[in-house]
């Protein structure tokens, strides 16, 4: 759910902020340049971002001032850092924080650093995240950027404003029609366009490297190796500069961390403040499982030798693999001379593990199956929960070229023309209670 949009009075300005999560610790996430705090939520991408925040923090958001749904400002006196800065005590005043520990994106990381030095008895803690000191070279600053090249940029970004342009440099892991289309809606939501040029301006005049060795609260300097708007150069600059800061730095072009893997963005981020990462919840679903092994497997490979049951083998798995994606089904991993895979419909699990028997009677083999279904945890690389040990304590009991299930899958499957053979109640092992089986009949 969207949380309500309050105001704060900083000044003469009202500043829109919103407040999310009730967690222990208070965190002040500053934007970039432009934002928009309700439209935030309107983007998938970025409201998953939030929630990970706010999972584990109460997150105060808002919009800087000339920006967003906060009161708008003259584009010919745009606000100065310093303002910036009370527009972030006021909305910390405004919800009781007395202190709180601040996440600075992009433009947002100046005027975060120059805060935590300010005030350091009002901020717990500092994460920098794709940001840097000082964006322009300098005699003694290298790796900033060529202002010559920048404001052709600046320009070409304002005059196309409201299309999305900035994707191409901020997200290029997204960038696609439907992506600039999204964006450019957002952009029209977060600034006009002579604002926008306004506040790209001033970034390019920021230089904080005087405060930087004044900062003296836990810093985190969070930077993509391959960020395109901001390079890596400048985090390291930042945690080269800033005392006892870590730098972590993570894989990915792009620049803001609601796109590329956000859940290890986040995770670097709570266990920096927390000391303690996210245990991920598991994916649960409900599917069929699946297992099937080869009858007489050890005499088979001790008549044959070795190298020729290795080629049997491969061609076992090759046979079986293309029934399991032709009936739609997921196979999650071979253990031995063995198979489990997963579906989402048990009739078309059924007739993958027939189809499997038969196949295979092609190089001389014979399979047994053994299937139930039920609710799974589901990963990348694996599957696990109860339904699956049933599943495999019905193919334990399943007899040479028999494919058995569970009274589950049989009752899940009325209708589907499949005839079963019931074959009585059993015990299986580490899990409670009598289980009715059934063979599928040929």
């Amino acid at each position: 759910m969207r949380p309500k949009t309050h105001y704060a009075k900083s000044d003469d300005v009202h500043i829109a902020y919103q407040v999310a999560g009730d967690g222990p610790l208070d965190l002040v996430w500053v934007p970039g340049w432009f934002s928009n705090i309700e439209a935030n939520w309107e983007r998938p991408e970025m409201a998953y971002y939030l929630d990970r925040l706010s999972s584990f923090a109460r997150l105060l958001m808002f919009d800087k001032r000339g920006t967003g749904l906060s009161d708008p400002v003259s584009v010919t006196n745009p606000p100065t850092i310093e303002q910036r800065m009370d527009d972030v005590r006021a909305v910390m005043d405004a919800v009781g924080s007395e202190s709180a520990a601040l996440i600075g994106l992009s433009e947002g990381g100046p005027m975060s650093m120059l805060f935590a030095a300010s005030y350091p008895q009002r901020t717990t803690a500092l994460v920098l995240t794709g940001t840097f000191a000082r964006a322009l070279t300098d005699d003694d600053y290298e790796i900033g950027m060529d202002a010559s090249a920048v404001r052709p940029m600046i320009d070409a970004m304002a005059d196309a404003w409201g299309e999305g342009l900035i994707v191409q440099f901020a997200m290029p892991s997204a960038d696609n029609e439907e992506t600039r289309r999204a964006m450019g809606e957002y952009e029209r939501s977060a600034a006009s366009p002579g604002m926008a040029r306004a506040l790209m301006l001033l970034a390019m005049e920021i230089d904080t490297r005087p405060v930087l060795d004044a900062i003296r609260v836990p810093t985190l300097v969070l930077h993509r190796t391959e960020d395109r708007l901001i390079p890596v150069e400048m985090g390291r600059y930042l945690a080269d500069h800033i005392p006892g800061a870590k730098m972590i730095e993570l894989p990915g072009e792009d620049h803001v961390p609601w796109y590329g893997d956000t859940d290890r963005f986040v995770d670097e981020i709570q266990e920096f403040l927390t000391g303690a990462r996210r245990v991920a919840e598991p994916n649960r679903v409900l599917a069929t499982v699946m297992f099937s092994d080869i009858v007489g497997s050890t005499q088979r490979a001790a008549e044959v030798g070795d190298r020729r049951w290795r080629e049997v083998l491969d061609r076992y798995f090759e046979l079986a693999l293309r029934q399991i994606e032709r009936f739609g089904g997921r196979q999650v991993k071979t253990i031995g001379d063995g198979i489990l895979a997963t579906f989402d419909g048990p009739a078309r699990a059924i007739r993958s593990a027939t189809s499997i028997a038969s196949s295979v009677r092609s190089v001389g083999l014979e399979v047994r199956a053994g299937l139930h279904t039920g609710e799974c945890e589901l990963t990348e690389s694996d599957v696990g929960g109860i339904a699956v040990h049933i599943g495999a304590r019905v193919a334990d009991l399943a007899a040479p070229g028999e494919v058995l299930v569970s009274r589950t899958v049989r009752d899940l499957v009325a209708g589907s023309g499949l005839v079963f053979v019931d074959r009585g109640e059993h015990e299986l092992k580490g899990v409670p209670g009598p289980w009715q089986l059934f063979a599928v009949q040929a």
